[in-house]
């Protein structure tokens, strides 16, 4: 049995997550044209280096250039905004929501350590004019100033307007789904970047199309939930992204990034805590919460990515090629 949406069916279901986009389309000559963007998702409102969150992330498959995984898979604590862009501008990104927190916190890098930036990316060089690098700093600064609780706009935005799915335009997509069990009501959320596939091989529709000369392209599928979990679970729950992205048609094929985060907005880890010992409730393994909460991320996966084929327009990019509106 399918499980109940979120109020909003989107990421910031789960309360105090926020979502932001910068969207750039400039038609530069003949030849070129920017059509890229820069997405932030806040996993709270409050300090993130301050506050951190247990984190877990899953390399489904690892052709990508993401940054900032390895300290997870290590540590287990996000402390940053998470940012996704196109594959040659993880470094301006990287750059700006590094100097966006350095200015929220002064004692980085001075009386305490350093900060773990987590950037995730897909290549739109199918319609961006990728080489021409027109992300900036300001522009990742810009996206975490315009997050916001309010519902999350879809499709070709932010880090999604270059992005190709299935053969048609894709982008940004988003879904949430309510596991309820005993007095508890636990929201999972799931916000991707769609830019893979090839029409023939989607699952949810019955299009005929010439396939168009796409690279294999790649997904970053974001999971939020307030279910309280550590690292080593909040994998287990990224890990079943696979599940929700093989049911829309994904081959997972050689050249694709296929790589998912999912953080948890209950038990904040206190930076400045001090103390030997620390404790932490979560919930148990063997308990049948955990099937629905997968259940949940196989859902919602599924879903943000065929939402992101909705609401994506016809978008005309570099060279005069077009990414057509999915037939949905």
């Amino acid at each position: 049995m399918k499980l109940q949406k979120g109020k909003n069916n989107c990421i910031i279901d789960v309360q105090d997550v926020k979502v932001g986009h910068v969207t750039l389309f400039e038609k530069v000559d003949k030849e070129n044209t920017i059509c890229t963007g820069v997405t932030a998702i806040l996993p709270h409102s409050g300090n993130i280096f301050r506050q951190k969150l247990h984190v877990g992330s899953s390399v489904i498959n690892g052709f990508g250039k993401t940054a900032g995984l390895v300290q997870i898979e290590e540590i287990g604590l996000l402390e940053s905004p998470i940012m996704l862009t196109n594959t040659f501008s993880v470094g301006a990104v990287k750059q700006g929501a590094l100097k966006y927190m350095l200015e929220q916190n002064e004692e980085i890098g001075d009386t305490t350590g350093t900060i773990n930036i987590v950037v995730g990316e897909c290549n739109d060089s199918f319609l961006n004019s990728i080489r021409l690098q027109a992300i900036t700093p300001d522009h990742a600064v810009e996206a975490i100033h315009n997050a916001t609780t309010h519902p999350v706009e879809e499709g070709a935005v932010g880090a999604g307007k270059g992005m190709q799915c299935f053969g048609y335009k894709g982008g940004i997509g988003t879904a949430s789904r309510v596991v309820s069990v005993d007095e508890h009501d636990y929201t999972v959320g799931c916000l991707v970047v769609s830019n893979f596939g090839k029409s023939d091989d989607a699952l949810f529709a019955d299009w005929k199309r010439k396939n168009q000369d796409t690279p294999d392209g790649s997904i970053m599928m974001i999971i939020a939930t307030d279910a309280p979990l550590y690292d080593r679970q909040l994998k287990r729950l990224a890990t079943r992204c696979a599940a929700g992205l093989a049911r829309t048609g994904s081959n997972i094929d050689h050249g694709s990034g296929d790589i998912a985060i999912a953080f948890s907005t209950a038990n904040k880890h206190d930076h400045n805590h001090t103390s030997i010992l620390d404790s932490l409730s979560f919930i148990r393994d063997d308990h049948s919460v955990m099937n629905q909460l997968f259940q949940a991320v196989v859902e919602s996966t599924e879903e943000a990515i065929i939402s992101s084929l909705k609401h994506a327009e016809t978008t005309e990019g570099r060279k005069g090629r077009v990414l057509e509106k999915a037939p949905l």
